[in-house]
């Protein structure tokens, strides 16, 4: 997927034809967002819209965003101000009369699962074909923001899917959780799924392999050692996803539910809040985006920034967001009291901290809310919602949102840390130089061998 991404992404930005170049982002966008495995894992759990139609609006969000995202690294647009402008618009949107509230968790929550296994690999290589052809100064700082930019348009997508929303007859909450007598039936649902999974991974990819086999064959023209080791890739892909939504949907959702609503209609229920801190440490470590991500930003860096430290700030990030996402399903606390203070923290902090650690952050935002994170979590949070007796549709989705949001400022204050850091050393390295200067004079001026 990341050879495909990069050869494209230095393939196209050859062409002269703008309008070429962003038809075809757009058609990627909207192609590889179809076959992201948690965002089909997500639709499926809100009943506010068909899953289909929570798909497609998904996906036409990633390719118009992808779009958006050429043109900044075409015309060498700042970072900080697309997102703004972008945070602003989707803020007073969501916060607009003619938006059902039932849709506005679900469209943040939509933002972050758009960004798993397949998109990320996909998208950050191509910011690297799109950047590479550059050259220039400011080419590794473009060579990120698109995961963070592609983030922002199944917000706002799904947003306008609120203008004509009506959840009135929904009842949202999780189905009972189904248990097994035995092994042996274990192991039969898990064989009677498959082949659904088999045929719903085969559709969704089919259309990668289409466009890449056109392009290939068009004006790429690649290798036929590298097509086929792409072509070993996709298989390794097409079997991972299979077994990956088999194990979600059969196994890892359900266990996720059942701790929800054990420990959210227990006594005990605020202990979801230390527990769900916990687990939200030791998850990210298991996103498969994530470690894509860290090794990207050593490469590029050439191991300026480490990616263990990149690790570590996504660890408290989304530790921190799990814990204030149950807080709020036992409380019932608004989303917007987070989610508010966190982007502007987030947004002021752009014009702190160096750009490339900016565009790092908002990149990792999308990275750390990945397929970990919509089949376990929010499983988690929709059990202790409906354990509580909450509304899930308010109360329990919003969870994504809140990993998507954390890494934003804890990789910001890590870019922060090393400003300040590099600074003192430069002011150490400086006084050294002066008192070094003046040592020199001293022995001049009493008569001191001046070599000494």
């Amino acid at each position: 997927m990341m050879r495909i991404g990069q050869s494209i992404g230095s393939h196209i930005t050859k062409s002269r034809k703008l309008w070429f170049v962003a038809l075809i982002c757009f058609i990627l966008g909207v192609i590889v967002t179809i076959a992201e495995p948690d965002l089909r894992v997500l639709a499926e759990n809100v009943p506010i819209v068909k899953t289909s139609v929570m798909i497609w609006a998904v996906a036409i969000g990633v390719g118009l965003f992808l779009m958006v995202s050429f043109f900044r690294v075409y015309l060498q647009i700042r970072l900080s101000y697309i997102l703004i402008a972008m945070y602003v618009l989707a803020f007073v949107l969501a916060a607009s009369p003619l938006i059902h509230p039932d849709f506005v968790a679900s469209a943040f929550d939509s933002g972050g699962v758009t960004t798993g296994p397949i998109t990320v690999p996909f998208i950050m290589a191509l910011g690297v074909g799109l950047a590479s052809v550059r050259g220039d100064k400011t080419s590794n700082e473009d060579s990120f923001g698109l995961v963070a930019l592609c983030s922002i348009g199944p917000i706002l997508t799904v947003l306008i899917l609120g203008v004509f929303g009506d959840t009135s007859s929904i009842e949202a909450g999780p189905e009972s959780t189904v248990i097994y007598q035995s092994v042996w039936e274990v192991l039969l649902a898990y064989v009677r799924a498959i082949p659904h999974y088999i045929e719903e991974v085969a559709v969704a990819l089919s259309a990668i392999v289409a466009f890449f086999l056109a392009f290939q064959l068009i004006s790429l023209r690649l290798p036929w050692d590298e097509v086929a080791k792409i072509g070993v890739g996709m298989l390794y892909t097409f079997l991972g996803l299979v077994l990956f939504l088999t194990g979600v949907n059969i196994g890892f959702m359900p266990v996720g539910t059942f701790i929800g609503q054990t420990l959210g209609g227990s006594t005990l229920s605020w202990l979801l809040i230390p527990i769900g801190a916990l687990i939200g440490w030791f998850i990210v470590s298991a996103e498969p985006a994530v470690h894509v991500l860290k090794q990207q930003v050593e490469d590029v860096t050439e191991g300026a920034i480490r990616g263990k430290s990149v690790g570590f700030a996504l660890a408290i990030g989304v530790s921190l967001s799990v814990a204030l996402a149950l807080l709020r399903v036992l409380t019932g606390l608004e989303i917007w009291w987070i989610l508010v203070p966190g982007y502007l923290f987030s947004l002021v902090m752009t014009f702190i901290v160096p750009p490339l650690f900016t565009s790092i952050a908002f990149d990792a935002g999308g990275v750390a809310s990945g397929p970990m994170t919509a089949t376990f979590l929010l499983p988690l949070s929709l059990g202790a919602c409906a354990a509580v007796g909450g509304n899930p549709l308010t109360d329990a989705f919003g969870l994504v949102a809140f990993v998507a949001m954390t890494p934003l400022v804890t990789i910001q204050l890590l870019g922060l840390i090393g400003k300040l850091k590099a600074l003192h050393a430069s002011r150490v390295a400086l006084g050294q130089l002066v008192l070094s200067d003046e040592i020199v004079d001293l022995n001049f001026e009493e008569g001191g061998d001046l070599d000494a």
